[in-house]
């Protein structure tokens, strides 16, 4: 790379291709965005060039030497429609990038039962859950072709689609509004090896709290949410690093066990991967 890429069309695009191509990256394409602001006008103009559908948002944490500095301790990037996957009881192959950065989460997801309004700035969190129309268990496959993506901070994470690269969705809870009251826990496995255990519920700073800033995010960017997406609401065990050939299960108690294998993501030119 010849220069310093500094236009955010033009390190949108590098991302894209890396990606279209399966391709690494040795470093991030361009000079490092200082601002959130810059970094989400990055991942639009990649939303613009990908050529697929967004089917959801995955909603992740700004670490915490960079709360204050950034102003925010939530981050948000798009969840593509093809890059969604159901989880059936076998393993789920999912794609990761060769040389890349790959790992699972184990989450709790909504999906959305009616479009927000287009106009709505302002929620509360009685607002926000009114949106929900059931609610499942999940694993968000994360990646980019930036191996140390994470190591950079949270405006290159934003800057590459929030660092995602699918959902296996699993099976919808019942009467998750109740659940979620009581707390419900799950223990994520790689290789038959615990990695990390943790939970959820309706106290402060849980998935609720996660919907709230995602919709006060996404309507300040012009993109309300939309009756049918899906929302990763943040990892409950852990980032969790997988490799090619690595498999992964998630068991949330009560709520069945979601099995993957990560799969090296194969090149498809300018199409998607």
């Amino acid at each position: 790379m010849s220069g310093v890429i500094s236009s955010t069309r033009a390190i949108a695009d590098a991302f894209v291709a890396a990606r279209q191509e399966a391709r690494p990256l040795d470093r991030f394409p361009g000079e490092q965005p200082h601002d959130l602001a810059t970094s989400y006008k990055i991942q639009d103009e990649a939303i613009a060039l990908w050529p697929d559908e967004v089917a959801g948002w995955k909603i992740g944490r700004v670490q915490p030497p960079q709360v204050a500095s950034l102003g925010a301790d939530r981050l948000a990037g798009p969840i593509f429609r093809r890059n969604v996957w159901v989880a059936n009881g076998v393993a789920v192959d999912f794609p990761v990038f060769d040389r890349g950065f790959a790992a699972v989460e184990a989450e709790y997801v909504f999906r959305i039962g009616k479009d927000a309004p287009a106009d709505k700035l302002d929620w509360t969190v009685d607002e926000a859950s009114a949106l929900i129309e059931t609610m499942h268990v999940g694993v968000e496959t994360a990646g980019s072709p930036l191996a140390n993506i994470n190591d950079l901070g949270a405006t290159v994470v934003v800057a590459d689609f929030g660092n995602n690269h699918g959902l296996i969705l699993g099976p919808e809870v019942p009467n998750w509004r109740a659940k979620l009251a009581q707390g419900v826990t799950c223990e994520t496995f790689i290789e038959d090896k615990s990695v990390g255990a943790g939970g959820a519920s309706d106290a402060p700073d849980g998935p609720l709290d996660a919907l709230l800033f995602l919709v006060r995010h996404l309507a300040e960017r012009g993109k309300p949410l939309r009756a049918g997406q899906l929302v990763s609401t943040g990892a409950v065990t852990g980032v969790h690093d997988i490799r090619i050939g690595q498999h992964s299960r998630v068991s949330f108690n009560g709520s069945g066990d979601i099995l993957c294998t990560a799969v090296k993501a194969a090149a498809s030119g300018r199409g998607f991967s």
